[in-house]
């Protein structure tokens, strides 16, 4: 599943996507709170998207929420379907683009996906507050592969359409309608590494 992604955002393309959604930001916020990144892996620190009043504004946090128990591993996606997300807190993750792998052996191939006809996509999100010594933190929500993403894997985060985006942090429309792989030519992938046997 995705387990990193890239942050190459820029600050001028975040602020002309924000006004064309009418989508307020408040002034206080610069491009340094949307650093950039090839690759933002579990644990590190990255930019979320969360409603605060009638305002959109960006946090850092971490990639995953703790683990559960002392066996468990951290939590980076979490399955959407048959849940409820009207008590969360949901967030938007921007990303360039998120990252799949394919094979058996390591290096596996890596390929990059990107969003169509956008300067870059937001992933639907959870977040939860600082936990101990354990910083705020961010999960990406999964959903079955869409035509798009299924013939490198048999799951995939929920990529937005920026027209969703106010509907998924206010939840303005039904969640399953939200929540789902996006039509087919929705993303395009590349082979960014190849794999090695």
């Amino acid at each position: 599943m995705c387990n990193a992604y890239e942050q190459h955002v820029r600050w001028v393309e975040y602020c002309q996507m924000m006004q064309a959604l009418e989508l307020e930001i408040p002034t206080q916020q610069t491009e340094l709170d949307l650093p950039q990144a090839d690759d933002i892996r579990i644990n590190d620190m990255g930019p979320v998207m969360r409603a605060t009043g009638n305002m959109i504004e960006l946090a850092q946090m971490n990639f995953s929420f703790p683990p559960s128990g002392p066996r468990g591993g951290p939590v980076f996606n979490f399955r959407s379907e048959g849940r409820d997300f009207t008590d969360s807190k949901r967030c938007l993750i921007p990303a360039s683009g998120f990252y799949e792998f394919t094979g058996k052996k390591y290096p596996k191939t890596k390929h990059r996906f990107s969003l169509v006809g956008a300067p870059f996509m937001a992933i639907a999100g959870l977040w939860r507050e600082a936990q101990g010594n354990h910083p705020a933190s961010f999960t990406m929500l999964t959903t079955s592969p869409g035509p798009d993403v299924a013939p490198y894997h048999d799951r995939q985060v929920v990529v937005l359409q920026p027209d969703n985006w106010a509907a998924w942090l206010r939840l303005t429309k039904p969640q399953a309608e939200l929540l789902r792989p996006l039509p087919e030519g929705s993303l395009v992938a590349e082979t960014v590494r190849q794999g090695v046997d």
